[in-house]
């Protein structure tokens, strides 16, 4: 019919064989998906990585790998592990707007003076790295000493995804002395002296077990004061009140409980983000307060920080 709308006739459907051989299809993969157990063996994730079982112990044991102990076997979750192996290590859930790992002065002001609403987890950071692999925070403050380094190889070594690692400060570490300290010129005059010591886990318990190894000392040869300090303030207020003689801590607390000060090292204290999180109002309001005028200026007040490369990307994840 003239000016007539042409009618599009639908799609035929398929004939029988096909509706056939597609139901027998999905009967197939549903059996195939009901044969699998919802958990493997140590030896099947071992297989499935290609690697020896010690290593599927080692990562459960650091608490690397998706896993579960049930009347006290080691099974791992089948849906868990193929997400890890994809590199999903939290899904599509959220990341709770928490801070973890070390304690840094400057950075805990910015939390709370920048109003980003964050909740700060001080974990230490070796701990704080391995909350944050378990996306049990959106971020994680760091100053793990490495060979030739801080930082990026810990984070590397942890094989995560949809993250990265940048710059907040470089800070100055060295010796608190108190009062009674007496003639200290290096670290190896803590000999015989009150020290206060970090938790295990720490950056700073990590360099100063390393600086003492270099001295040539033994935990023998110091006086551990009772206790030990979890922030860079608990470390200085020990020394301040007379408890200890000296602790591992960093310039601006020796300039803010009126300490004596011996520089020994330079370190990085980074960031480690996740990328989804990077970009939620909590960590932008934050990072944006950092990098702010008002942020270098209570940096240059404390005393032994240097913020000149904040926000670079020091690592970035595949």
């Amino acid at each position: 019919m003239t000016g007539a709308t042409a009618l599009v006739k639908p799609a035929p459907l398929r004939d029988d064989a096909a509706r056939q051989t597609g139901a027998h299809r999905m009967t197939d993969e549903r059996e195939q998906n009901e044969d699998r157990p919802d958990f493997l063996t140590t030896r099947e994730v071992a297989d499935l990585l290609r690697v020896k079982e010690r290593k599927v112990y080692d990562l459960a044991a650091a608490d690397e790998i998706p896993h579960r102990r049930i009347t006290g076997k080691l099974l791992f979750p089948r849906a868990r592990i193929m997400a890890w192996l994809a590199g999903d290590t939290g899904g599509d859930a959220t990341r709770p707007a928490v801070l973890s790992g070390s304690h840094d002065p400057l950075l805990d002001w910015a939390v709370r003076d920048s109003g980003s609403g964050l909740a700060t987890l001080l974990n230490g950071s070796a701990e704080g790295l391995n909350t944050f692999g378990r996306g049990q925070a959106a971020l994680a403050g760091l100053h793990l000493p490495e060979p030739g380094g801080w930082n990026v190889q810990s984070v590397a070594d942890k094989r995560l995804t949809g993250c990265v690692l940048i710059g907040f400060a470089r800070r100055a570490r060295g010796l608190l002395l108190g009062k009674g300290a007496g003639d200290v010129r290096g670290f190896a005059d803590l000999k015989g002296r009150r020290v206060v010591l970090r938790q295990p886990g720490a950056g700073a318990a990590t360099l100063f077990e390393r600086m003492m190894a270099e001295a040539g000392m033994v935990h023998a040869d110091i006086i551990a004061a009772p206790g030990l300090a979890r922030t860079e303030t608990d470390a200085a207020a020990a020394v301040a009140a007379g408890e200890a003689d000296a602790a591992l801590g960093i310039e601006a607390m020796a300039h803010q409980f009126h300490l004596g000060w011996l520089p020994l090292s330079d370190e990085r204290f980074d960031l480690l983000i996740d990328r989804r999180a990077y970009f939620t109002a909590p960590v932008q309001t934050l990072l944006a307060f950092a990098g702010s005028d008002l942020c270098r200026a209570k940096a240059k007040a404390l005393g032994g920080y240097d913020m000149g490369d904040f926000g670079a990307v020091r690592w970035l994840s595949p």
